[in-house]
């Protein structure tokens, strides 16, 4: 299964919250797994936000990163090249949605995923209307 997952979800695989063992388990049943340029930068953000407000220890957020950085080496990162770009133009001049969230969706598009994953209830139904199948996440 060619999977795509968005920051919201994939994060779910370094801090344990609801939705973890689902997006594990999505994991183990991908066999290509897609992320946008942007995820790396945006799970690192949302790590050193729960480090700042003392919900992570300084070691956790270390263990974490690195499992992150190993976890997206074997994975597919889809750039912001231009046709992503108008795709997420397109996305956001005909729907209610932030601009990180085209640049996944269209991301996706790009690379023709088979499943779109996401925790943003909004963005799946964005996506689904572009396409998509999709997998919300809790």
């Amino acid at each position: 299964m060619k999977t795509f997952f968005d920051s919201s979800s994939f994060a779910k695989r370094f801090v344990e919250e609801p939705g973890s063992q689902e997006v594990d388990d999505i994991c183990q049943e991908t066999s290509m797994l897609g992320l946008s340029v942007i995820c790396l930068p945006e799970i690192i953000s949302a790590l050193n936000r729960r480090l700042r407000e003392k919900c992570l220890t300084h070691q956790d957020y270390l263990k974490a990163k690195h499992r992150l950085v190993e976890d997206i080496k074997d994975s597919q990162i889809i750039n912001l090249i231009p046709t992503v770009i108008d795709k997420s133009v397109v996305l956001l001049e005909s729907n209610t949605l932030r601009s990180m969230d085209a640049l996944h969706i269209a991301c996706a598009l790009e690379w023709q995923a088979e499943t779109f994953v996401s925790s943003d209830k909004k963005q799946v139904k964005v996506a689904k209307k572009a396409g998509l199948q999709t997998k919300y996440i809790e």
